[in-house]
């Protein structure tokens, strides 16, 4: 995956050098980017997934993974709070590239400048998609009407178009996962203030709730029993997601590198008679550690993401290998920056520090799905087939 020029991205280094500026402003102040989305937006970056003919720039996933690994270098919390808008399209594109027109109408709306957002993560819901705890109660009409708690909706105070999914028990015997999109005006909809955290700030990620907030039927496009499905919404859903992720961390690891190198030729060590700590051998094997660390993740995000555009026959290999990409990377992006704080010396824990900033980010890749155990058991289950029961 090779960097972007200026000259190939449409964030030339201008508007990169803009967006850093302000990423230690929204951190310290907790406030969502806005500045940011308005200038992205305006250089048609929310449209960059959807194709030309419904009005978008047509690109592919591993174009979009390397804008948003640029991206992220300057402001991981804006990239990742975007990455939501972008999952979306990808995954109407994703269905769309496989002859599934049903949120050919997402992609519109996108060209036309809504903002999409994921309301699906559930606290206590380690079965992320494959089961939900909010109730969708079917209506008449075919209409859900949606009660229950989502947190982690980054894109809080800017979106216009919120995906949910809820269980369905009208049923008993035939239990559904209903996913359908509900409108920023829709009665029943509350985001709570209460995004006030360690990593990611900017993002604001807030706590949504649902209190019978009603989707019409044309905003209801899957119904799905529980546990893993072969839908291609599903697949759609986690290729995205795990990539884009991944492309972030990636951006995270990246400027962890370069701080490094700069803080290295920047420090003198009076030991040394004051010559830079670029000349240290413990030093220069710090960077070097976190230089061979980083190289190996560009690559496989561009092969993984390439693989999606050209709609490659991985079948059951696909979730392996979309979880494996997105633990490399963020537990790797952990590593780089670590090895970074200790070649840029004490300096880096101060409140004004960048590197500080992308230590605390860094860790949010934590808890983004797949987590660690999740994605292992994954893995395992490839590899060495399912536990008996």
């Amino acid at each position: 995956m090779a960097e972007l020029t200026p000259a190939d991205s449409l964030i030339d280094d201008e508007l990169l050098a803009l967006i850093r500026s302000r990423a230690a402003i929204h951190d310290r102040e907790n406030t969502f980017p806005d500045d940011d989305l308005r200038d992205l937006t305006a250089v048609g970056y929310l449209r960059m997934l959807v194709p030309t003919a419904q009005g978008g720039l047509g690109f592919g996933l591993a174009r979009v993974a390397r804008e948003q690994t640029r991206l992220a270098t300057a402001a991981p919390a804006t990239a990742l709070a975007i990455n939501m808008h972008l999952v979306w399209t990808g995954v109407a594109k994703v269905l769309l590239d496989r002859g599934d027109e049903s949120l050919v109408w997402l992609l519109e709306e996108a060209a036309q400048g809504e903002v999409f957002a994921f309301g699906n993560s559930e606290a206590g819901n380690d079965l992320v998609l494959f089961d939900s705890r909010t109730a969708a109660d079917p209506l008449a009409d075919g209409g859900y009407r949606f009660t229950g708690r989502k947190i982690f909706t980054s894109l809080s105070p800017v979106w216009t178009r919120l995906g949910v999914f809820g269980r369905d028990d009208s049923d008993p015997d035939a239990p559904l996962l209903v996913h359908a999109f509900l409108d920023r005006s829709t009665p029943g909809i509350t985001s709570l203030d209460d995004w006030d955290t360690l990593a990611m700030r900017a993002s604001q990620s807030r706590t949504t709730v649902l209190d019978g907030a009603v989707a019409p039927a044309s905003r209801v496009f899957r119904k799905l029993p529980p546990g893993p499905s072969p839908d291609p919404l599903i697949f759609g859903i986690f290729a995205n997601f795990e990539i884009l992720l991944a492309a972030v961390y990636t951006g995270i690891s990246q400027r962890a590198v370069e701080l490094a190198v700069e803080a290295a030729h920047r420090r003198t060590s009076l030991k040394a008679g004051g010559r830079p700590y670029a000349h240290d051998p413990d030093i220069r094997w710090k960077v070097a550690e976190a230089g061979i660390l980083h190289d190996a993740l560009p690559p496989q995000i561009e092969a993984l993401a390439r693989d999606v555009d050209e709609l490659a026959p991985h079948g059951a290999a696909w979730f392996p290998k979309l979880v494996g990409v997105k633990v490399r990377a963020t537990e790797s992006a952990r590593l780089v920056v670590d090895q970074a704080l200790r070649v840029s010396g004490g300096s880096a824990i101060a409140s004004s520090s960048e590197l500080g900033r992308l230590y605390r980010d860094v860790i949010a890749g934590l808890f983004h799905p797949s987590d660690g155990e999740s994605a292992h058991a994954t893995v395992a289950n490839a590899l060495l087939g399912p536990v008996p029961e």
